[in-house]
């Protein structure tokens, strides 16, 4: 089973995002260690489940083909430093070269749920400048280990919605369709928030094309 909550946001991605040019899209995963971020990449990238990782931080490649677009996945599977500062540990590199974030949490690891909320926090302070929404999702991971549950899923609901956030609660070890719908969703947010960057800009270019017309006509 894949819960999911949906934020307030409209997606109409398929249909504002219609250029037929191959999609580009940077995932930045974060969270704490041994929370399954390598299993959920991995588990995207080839449907298998691999459960032990070492302390490697890796960027993949990874080409598709949804709802008749090209797409290109560029995923960087980060580490979680030890001895870590309250800001999230996420690097301005790290946010300048994301297009959007995947942050994962084990449910049975509370401590890994304050990373997350504090990465949330980090993200969005930083994000607030740039016009429109920053496309997170966030990932409850290791549903079936639910007997050892210490975070709740209206806890991950509430952070979810309180941010602004998509949030899924899946188990990457047992379930390749609940890691397809993170990313699928995630990419869905890019572009949604991709055509609402480019939109203002569009809008602005009529109104000055409007008042250049309308300057002439009341000068002639």
């Amino acid at each position: 089973m894949v819960v999911q909550v949906k934020s307030n946001s409209n997606n109409s991605s398929k249909t504002m995002d219609g250029s037929q040019q191959k999609v580009e899209a940077n995932v930045l995963l974060l969270g704490a260690e041994n929370v399954g971020k390598s299993a959920l990449t991995v588990r995207f990238l080839t449907r298998r489940f691999i459960g032990e990782y070492g302390n490697i931080e890796s960027i993949y490649s990874h080409s598709d083909r949804i709802d008749g677009r090209d797409i290109n996945f560029n995923i960087w599977d980060s580490l979680h430093p030890q001895n870590c500062e309250v800001d999230g540990c996420i690097s301005e590199k790290q946010l300048q070269w994301a297009d959007g974030f995947i942050l994962v949490y084990s449910i049975c690891d509370r401590a890994s749920f304050n990373v997350v909320r504090r990465q949330v926090q980090r993200i969005r302070q930083c994000k607030s400048k740039v016009s429109g929404s920053t496309p997170i999702v966030i990932v409850g991971n290791k549903r079936d280990l639910k007997h050892r549950r210490t975070v709740s899923s209206e806890e991950g609901t509430l952070l979810a919605l309180s941010s602004d956030c998509e949030f899924f609660e899946i188990s990457a070890a047992e379930n390749y369709h609940g890691v397809l719908l993170v990313f699928h969703e995630l990419l869905d947010l890019i572009r949604e928030a991709r055509a609402l960057k480019k939109g203002p800009a569009g809008f602005k270019g009529i109104v000055r094309s409007m008042s250049a017309v309308f300057g002439r006509r009341r000068t002639d």
